[in-house]
């Protein structure tokens, strides 16, 4: 059974309340059981925190794969990105929104460059793509 893990960073546990125009109206914990329902020889653990430094913890762990939506972090971390590169296993940046739709500081990433892929602008369905594009393309 391959091991995915989707780390959400912050205020990403505000899904369906922050900004439903722009995130939608529900949030990630309802949206995790029919991800785990559509990949039943997958298991996708979730993890999500709003500090930075728990974030590189966690990616630091022993998974096949990882989907990281780093949420503010994306335009600003560094040292994500240096985490990032040190890991034996791909990671997929996620964004539910189209960032280059959005304000200029939200255009580049800082982690892009050391992830395998990027996918944004599919809401959630982001993360189901990311999880598709692991188990197809090795």
């Amino acid at each position: 059974m391959r091991k995915i893990q989707i780390i959400n960073g912050p205020n990403l546990n505000l899904l369906g309340v922050r900004e439903p125009g722009i995130y939608g109206k529900s949030s990630f914990e309802s949206y995790l059981p029919g991800l785990r329902e559509l990949f039943p020889d997958v298991e996708i653990d979730y993890y999500q925190s709003n500090v930075e430094g728990i974030l590189r913890e966690c990616l630091r762990r022993s998974y096949d794969g990882i989907v990281l939506n780093a949420g503010a972090y994306t335009h600003t971390s560094i040292a994500l990105l240096d985490c990032i590169r040190s890991l034996r296993c791909p990671v997929v940046e996620v964004h539910i929104s189209n960032v280059h739709q959005r304000e200029e500081f939200r255009h580049h990433s800082m982690i892009s460059s050391g992830c395998k892929g990027v996918i944004c602008g599919f809401g959630l369905q982001g993360y189901e793509l990311a999880i598709r594009g692991f188990l197809h393309h090795d």
